[in-house]
């Protein structure tokens, strides 16, 4: 159990590759690409609902619909994807007008890279799911709005684009893990951080951007905020993850999501 959780926990928003060993066995929705296995975020969730009951409210960052973007195209990639990730973790909390404000928000952001036509009928289906309480239906959907817009955005040739959106979604699962992990420290909750093949893909990744991309001072503070983490979860096979670094990694993810969400860089 507590390997496919490691395996399955790279964040709520998991869309990048995680390598994980051939013996876990993942729902048959997860891909193979080059040998690596990419997990869709309800199949995250299914695991996460066999840790207990976490008060996923209390981590909940709930916001009004965000009618515009806040910055340019690397901080409204950013801003997106934690969107989404915060989607997932209200329906965690089972927060039905919450879902319905991250529908309308999708829907109004995916505007701004043309996608729009590609979430539409999503963001009209998540809100209609959430209205019944149908948790399933809208982890479902909240799946497939993620993937379309990463499909068209790819179409567009914004693939860099949407590589951010899943980093955003990143950082904002993480510090609601970190927030939950914190509040009942085990060792065994803090091992499901112990992902450092995933902090070298995002570093990876946000040193291949565009250079008008990597100049972009959120884009910045992003790639310094997860060099700082990189060591706190990075260690030895085997070797504990303290309390103090699960509140570190919790503090770095919480600024980066203020500098995301902030008008003023």
């Amino acid at each position: 159990m507590k390997k496919a959780l490691i395996a399955a926990l790279v964040a709520l928003s998991p869309v990048v590759h995680a390598q994980v060993p051939q013996k876990i066995d993942l729902p048959p929705q997860s891909t193979l690409i080059d040998k690596v296995v990419v997990p869709v975020p309800s199949e995250i969730f299914g695991v996460l609902d066999r840790l207990g009951n976490p008060n996923w409210t209390a981590v909940q960052r709930p916001s009004k619909t965000m009618a515009s973007p806040i910055g340019e195209q690397p901080q409204t990639a950013l801003l997106l994807g934690a969107v989404i990730a915060e989607g997932f973790i209200a329906v965690e909390a089972k927060d039905a007008e919450q879902v319905k404000q991250v529908g309308k928000s999708v829907m109004n952001l995916a505007k701004y890279f043309d996608v729009q036509k590609e979430v539409t009928a999503r963001a009209h289906a998540i809100m209609v799911s959430a209205d019944k309480a149908d948790w399933n239906m809208v982890r479902a959907e909240l799946d497939g709005a993620l993937k379309d817009v990463k499909a068209a955005m790819e179409k567009l040739n914004s693939g860099q684009l949407a590589q951010l959106i899943s980093l955003g979604g990143w950082i904002r699962g993480t510090e609601a893990l970190t927030a939950v992990v914190g509040k009942g420290y085990t060792k065994d909750g803090a091992e499901l951080l112990h992902q450092p093949m995933l902090l070298d893909y995002f570093d990876k990744q946000l040193g291949a951007l565009k250079p008008k991309y990597q100049q972009d001072p959120v884009v910045i503070k992003v790639r310094k905020g997860l060099q700082d983490i990189r060591p706190l979860i990075g260690l030895s096979e085997g070797s504990d993850i303290s309390e103090k670094s699960v509140n570190q990694i919790n503090d770095i993810t919480g600024d980066l999501i203020k500098s995301i969400r902030s008008k003023e860089q």
